[in-house]
C-alpha cells in the first residue's frame, strides 16, 4: 500500500510572494490518488487536523531570510526545527516553524515532513508574485511532485 501523502501550499495570495505556496498548488496537476494537494491561507495550527492520518506532508511556503528572492531551499522537518524564517517572520497568524513544533511536542508529527521554501521578495499587500518567486514556483512544483514519489 502506497503511503498517504498531503502537498499543502501555505501562504496568502494577498500579500504577494507570500502566495507562492498557493501558487503552486494551482501549478500541481493531476495527481496519483493516494496524494491529495491543499491551500492552508489561515492559522498554521490548524495544518496539525489537516495532515491528521496523512503518512507524507510536504510543505511549499514562503520564507524570508535575506537569501536571494526566489532561492528555494528543501528542509526534513525531522531533521530538527525549521529556520527562523518560517516562523513569525511569516505572515501568518501562526508559522509553519511553530505548527511543526507543536506537532512534535504533542506527538502529531507525520511520519515524513518535507518543507520546500521559496525565498520572498514581497510579502506587501498587493496580488501577484515577484518574477524571481514566479520562476520558483516553476522550479519547485517537480521537485514537490517527485518528493510526492520518493
Amino acid at each position: 500500500m502506497r503511503p498517504s501523502v498531503l502537498i499543502v501550499g501555505a501562504g496568502n495570495a494577498y500579500r504577494r510572494d507570500d502566495g507562492a505556496g498557493a501558487a503552486a498548488i494551482k501549478r500541481l496537476g493531476t495527481l496519483p490518488a493516494h496524494v491529495r494537494a491543499v491551500v492552508a491561507n489561515g492559522d498554521a495550527a490548524s495544518l496539525l487536523d489537516e495532515w491528521e492520518g496523512a503518512d507524507v506532508v510536504i510543505v511549499i511556503d514562503a520564507m524570508m531570510s535575506r537569501a536571494a528572492p526566489g532561492t528555494i531551499r528543501r528542509y526534513d522537518a525531522h531533521a530538527g526545527p525549521l529556520p527562523a524564517a518560517f516562523s513569525r517572520a511569516s505572515t501568518h497568524a501562526f508559522g509553519i516553524g511553530e505548527a511543526i513544533e507543536l506537532a512534535r511536542l504533542v506527538r502529531r508529527l507525520p511520519k515524513r515532513v518535507i518543507v520546500f521554501g521559496i525565498e520572498a521578495r514581497h510579502v506587501t499587500v498587493g496580488e501577484g508574485l515577484s518574477a524571481e518567486v514566479e520562476a520558483a514556483v516553476d522550479e519547485v512544483v517537480p521537485l514537490v511532485l517527485s518528493a510526492a514519489v520518493e
